[in-house]
């Protein structure tokens, strides 16, 4: 299955792109799907802010989004970057003291604003100390009504975008009264970006709302349900990733991955997994194969008695078949998490013991005998350690997915 979004650039006065509008698609057809609001600004965030792919649609520029008055109120754009996205406020929403307060707290946090498709209501009167970007409708306005408000509003401390710009006519109109910022057909039609989606299992999802509704949350029960989703295991690191600036240490746990997050940021994250709700079928035996790499790493390393974390021999064999998961490649996949560098290395060259550890897995699965001996040596531990940790794993594996790929 496969994640697709619209993008449409945003250029200023120089005709140079200073963003995009991110737009939801269901499919290669260059058109909104017939579906409600609040679920494609969740799908969007989750497949184009926390899956993975080149994400085209995340680098350079800001990225303007649209948010309906529900995932406002809900805080929603907490989950993204406050550097890399502008909000806006759809013009289904309600100027509400509810939406007020909401609008005022994510602008205190950093976050920029711009209302969507502005009528020049006088509702929205009180909200524009809070704006940075006034989009104005030539189509639905009226080119001549949206100069106008252009002309009366310069004192305002904002930028006026006008959207829809069709023609060149309309171009030049817009550009001499004052107009920052133009979309429309006369520039670029929005083009569709498809990338790889990844998901969570449903059944998974909804043992993690379970989880959130405790106070406090059970943050090893909650680890526990992650770390047997490879899924959605890397859409929580993708995210930490995404939200935390600066590190003070790499990534090397979901543990550690969690505590990052809080108890607040976790239970935003697993509200927008579950109501983007676009469950990936995933390749039974293929996923079934990372679950037990991943616990055969684990083990060779508590039973052999290798003086490594078993966290990290985990997280090492969960993620080696991340490639052939997710369609890319290894790579680039991990050049959007920040892992540990010898996680990293091992995973990539099979640099370090836990490089080895990897090759002993790779070894056992073809067979390879005379270099599972070797590995053996090399780490100081029995070939029988070995091929009690691949049963052991196999058991715990098929334990797991038989839970988790329940339909």
């Amino acid at each position: 299955m496969y994640s697709y979004v619209a993008r449409q650039p945003i250029f200023n006065r120089k005709q140079q792109t200073i963003g995009y509008e991110l737009l939801f698609r269901d499919g290669e057809s260059n058109a909104f799907p017939n579906i409600d609001a609040s679920e494609a600004t969740c799908r969007l965030v989750m497949e184009n802010y926390m899956a993975i792919g080149d994400n085209r649609s995340y680098k350079g520029q800001r990225n303007f989004i649209n948010f309906p008055e529900h995932c406002l109120i809900e805080l929603m754009p907490l989950l993204l970057p406050k550097d890399k996205v502008i909000i806006e406020i759809l013009e289904s929403c309600r100027p509400s003291d509810e939406l007020l307060q909401a609008v005022k707290h994510l602008h205190q946090k950093g976050y920029l604003f711009a209302l969507d498709d502005f009528d020049c209501n006088p509702e929205w009167q009180r909200f524009l100390p809070y704006i940075s970007v006034i989009k104005l409708d030539l189509l639905a306005l009226g080119i001549d009504q949206a100069c106008q408000y252009v002309k009366d509003n310069q004192h305002l401390k904002t930028k006026f975008l006008a959207e829809k710009v069709e023609t060149y006519e309309d171009y030049a109109q817009a550009l001499a009264v004052g107009f920052h910022l133009f979309q429309g057909y006369f520039f670029s039609k929005p083009e569709v970006l498809k990338s790889r989606k990844v998901a969570p299992s449903e059944l998974t999802t909804v043992q993690l709302l379970h989880e959130i509704s405790h106070d406090p949350v059970d943050f090893s029960r909650i680890e526990t349900i992650i770390s047997r989703d490879v899924s959605l295991s890397y859409l929580l690191l993708r995210y930490v990733n995404t939200v935390t600036k600066r590190l003070r240490s790499p990534i090397s746990s979901f543990r550690q991955a969690l505590v990052y997050l809080g108890e607040d940021n976790l239970r935003l994250f697993i509200g927008v997994v579950a109501t983007a709700h676009a469950a990936l079928d995933k390749p039974k035996e293929l996923y079934a194969l990372s679950l037990l790499r991943a616990k055969m790493c684990e083990l060779l390393v508590t039973k052999g008695g290798i003086v490594l974390r078993s966290e990290q021999a985990f997280l090492a064999g969960m993620f080696s078949l991340l490639d052939a998961l997710l369609d890319n490649s290894l790579e680039s996949l991990l050049d959007m998490i920040q892992l540990q560098p010898e996680i990293k290395s091992a995973l990539l060259q099979r640099n370090g013991r836990l490089g080895l550890v990897l090759d002993v897995v790779d070894a056992f699965s073809t067979a390879d005998w005379t270099r599972v001996q070797i590995c053996c040596q090399v780490l100081g531990i029995k070939e029988e350690v070995v091929h009690e940790s691949y049963l052991s794993a196999v058991e715990w594996a098929d334990k797991c997915t038989a839970v988790n790929l329940k339909r």
